[in-house]
């Protein structure tokens, strides 16, 4: 959906149940438009999405969001002045599959998530 229109992955380092992918964002990309205009904020929406995508291309397969647990977000990333970011998933196949995640630039975090997928 969002991969590679309004993120590129730079780097993609996994293991079996971890994920550490370092992204570009596109500052002009048309939902910065909407949101906000001339002050440009990543949707947190958005930021879970980018979870999902990640996730679905290291399994291979499709997942849908059943719960989520918590979701913060700490820190607005304007792709303006912050247009590299990481994001780092550590997940575990139980009977969903357990996910926490979260964001961050230079050593600031951006958000936290602990979602389950099916």
């Amino acid at each position: 959906m969002f991969l590679d229109n309004l993120y590129k992955i730079k780097n993609f380092d996994v293991t079996p149940e971890t994920i550490l992918a370092a992204i570009s964002l596109d500052p002009d990309h048309t939902i910065f438009e909407g949101h906000f205009p001339n002050s440009p904020v990543l949707p947190g929406v958005v930021q879970l999405q980018i979870v999902k995508e990640l996730l679905e291309k290291h399994l291979g397969r499709n997942v849908k969001m059943k719960s989520m647990r918590t979701s913060k977000f700490i820190q607005v990333i304007n792709p303006k002045e912050t247009p590299d970011v990481y994001i780092d998933i550590k997940f575990k196949n139980a009977e969903f599959l357990e996910v926490v995640a979260s964001g961050s630039w230079e050593g600031v975090t951006f958000f936290k998530a602990q979602v389950s997928y099916i």
